[in-house]
């Protein structure tokens, strides 16, 4: 295990969410490329549908891309989505580079997952291929190994 590193984002203009505010319960971090591209929108718009799931676990769902607050709060408001969308924009994917998610090449953060525990340890990371939506399956396991007594999945 991996303690999680920290961070503080915009979430809106004028409004931030750090990693520490949100210790005590799960958290799930999806880093993806673009505000409205097509898988993008696809994926966080299955874990929109998904959050009653994640909810189950006490888990906190926060999306992470290097487009802006105001950009992030368009899309929000136009997907409807009810988590925080965090703004790693300045300097550009500083948080993904840390987390070893940022693709130099494209500028953008690359599609990933990882669950953290109530410590902010990471339990669980996976990395997608951009142009595919990694689904929900492997949050909802690493969040169920979460409540197992000793149960940990350590990142690949």
């Amino acid at each position: 295990m991996k303690q999680a590193p920290d961070f503080r984002l915009p979430s809106g203009p004028g409004q931030y969410v750090s990693l520490k505010e949100l210790r005590g319960k799960p958290v799930i971090l999806v880093f993806y490329p673009a505000d409205w591209s097509p898988v993008c929108g696809d994926q966080l718009a299955l874990y929109n549908e998904v959050l009653p799931e994640f909810a189950k676990y006490g888990a906190q769902l926060v999306g992470i891309s290097v487009d802006g607050p105001w950009c992030h709060r368009a899309y929000q408001d136009a997907r409807k989505l009810r988590f925080p969308l965090l703004a790693d924009f300045e300097p550009k994917g500083e948080v993904a580079r840390r987390y070893g998610v940022y693709d130099a090449a494209a500028g953008t953060t690359q599609r990933a997952l990882f669950v953290l525990d109530d410590q902010g340890m990471i339990r669980w990371r996976y990395v997608s291929d951009p142009a595919v939506n990694p689904g929900a399956e492997g949050i909802l396991t690493a969040l169920e190994e979460l409540k197992q007594p000793g149960g940990v999945h350590e990142p690949a």
